[in-house]
């Protein structure tokens, strides 16, 4: 049981070989979590940096789901190899171990992890350069990317399909939850597609967007692999709203790079459709003619958004009104009023001052066709552009509200 000095510090150095056998033998994760949960007398689970379950030492399912929970007497310990973070242990004690004995068990997971985690993280990385580099156009040689893609364990032969999948968060979350929206949309594509590799998105955003490469050559597959990706997101990221693009497949490889534009437009424009967060390039209507135009002059597409939509946009925004929704409400109702006001629950004199307003900051009479047209292709470069429509109470003057404006 150690000398009377390593009792003191709380050491037990039968419970330390233990972990240290099972770490040498190459046992696994749970082997190890399992020895030290003997040497703390302590029931754990181990997590990685995205939040991930590695392992589990727990007396009960209950047990288990209250550690996960952080509820109550589980303590939290941030596993580190020098400066880097790997993970998580919770924790929940069924005695006091002395703070020598936790670091130095928590040293050896935290050593284990980064030894079992390295190669996933490597490989991980090397997805990330592949994607970037064939959906910039980057990689203009068709063999290569085919190699580079086999080197992952990719088959682009037969085709392959984008999707861009887009998270935003709605609750206050721990740091980490890009990475974890990254895993999660990885696990849902290969639940169909066992070698779809994902990667993070380049474009700086408020938002968590995610690149997933689905290969192969049958759409109903993409299909489903992009419903898989949904499915997974919204079952296991509570708190979050998604938008999903699916690109149509693409069999050439070099055809790769239009597909993740076709994606991306999806994405934008499911996501000002809350009916219909996955959304397939087909399904895009007549967003998919502004799509040469998003690829090749995105300037001259934001110069048509600011001249049209983006006065709106920045008066919502101020004032927290809902002039956007209200126009594309009036359009899907073939301009009529009292259509408009039943869909926004809202009167129609409150229907006709937004009108105003918007015929006010934008120049475009919604009684002219010319107007509603502009409109209409302004509310279309809006999506195209992944602008996302601000919405707010209806508060703006002449409603009754007169809300004071943000400063």
């Amino acid at each position: 049981m150690g000398t009377s000095a390593e009792r003191s510090m709380g050491l037990d150095l039968t419970a330390l070989d233990a972990i240290t056998e099972a770490v040498e033998s190459g046992a696994g994760l749970p082997d190890v979590v399992r020895a030290a949960a003997r040497a703390l007398e302590a029931s754990l689970v181990l997590l990685d940096r995205t939040g991930s379950v590695l392992a589990v030492a727990a007396r009960s399912p209950a047990d288990e789901r209250s550690l996960l929970d952080g509820a109550a007497g589980v303590d939290t310990i941030d596993l580190r190899v020098a400066d880097a973070s790997v993970g998580q242990l919770r924790m929940r004690t069924r005695s006091t171990p002395g703070p020598a004995l936790v670091r130095l068990v928590t040293t050896l997971v935290a050593s284990e992890v980064e030894r079992v985690r390295a190669p996933a993280r490597a490989s991980q990385e090397a997805s990330g350069a592949f994607l970037r580099a064939v959906l910039s156009g980057d990689l203009s040689n068709p063999d290569e990317i085919i190699i580079r893609a086999s080197e992952l364990g990719v088959d682009l032969l037969a085709g392959a399909t984008v999707l861009v999948a887009r998270a935003h968060v709605h609750a206050t979350t721990e740091e980490g939850w890009r990475a974890r929206v990254l895993a999660t949309a990885e696990r849902g594509a290969r639940a169909v597609v066992a070698t779809a590799i994902a990667a993070p998105a380049e474009r700086e955003s408020a938002a968590a967007e995610v690149v997933v490469l689905v290969p192969g050559g049958d759409d109903a597959v993409a299909k489903r692999a992009a419903e898989g990706v949904l499915r997974e997101l919204q079952t296991s990221l509570p708190g979050h709203t998604f938008a999903l693009g699916r690109s149509r497949v693409a069999r050439d490889p070099l055809d790769l790079h239009r597909a993740g534009n076709e994606a991306l437009l999806a994405v934008n424009v499911a996501e000002g459709d809350e009916e219909r967060p996955l959304l397939a390039f087909e399904q895009t209507g007549a967003y998919r003619l502004l799509l040469s135009a998003m690829s090749e002059d995105p300037a001259e597409l934001q110069r048509f958004y600011a001249e049209t939509v983006e006065p709106l946009v920045a008066y919502d925004e101020q004032y927290e009104t809902e002039l956007v929704r209200t126009v594309e409400a009036f359009l899907d109702n073939d301009g009529n009023v009292a259509g408009t006001a039943q869909k926004l629950f809202t009167h129609r004199h409150t229907i006709r001052y937004r009108l105003e307003r918007v015929r006010e900051l934008s120049g475009l009479d919604v009684g002219s066709t010319d107007g509603r047209e502009k409109l209409s292709l302004g509310l279309k470069a809006m999506r195209v552009l992944g602008v996302a429509a601000p919405t707010g109470p209806a508060t703006e003057p002449g409603t009754g509200a007169g809300r004071v404006p943000n400063r």
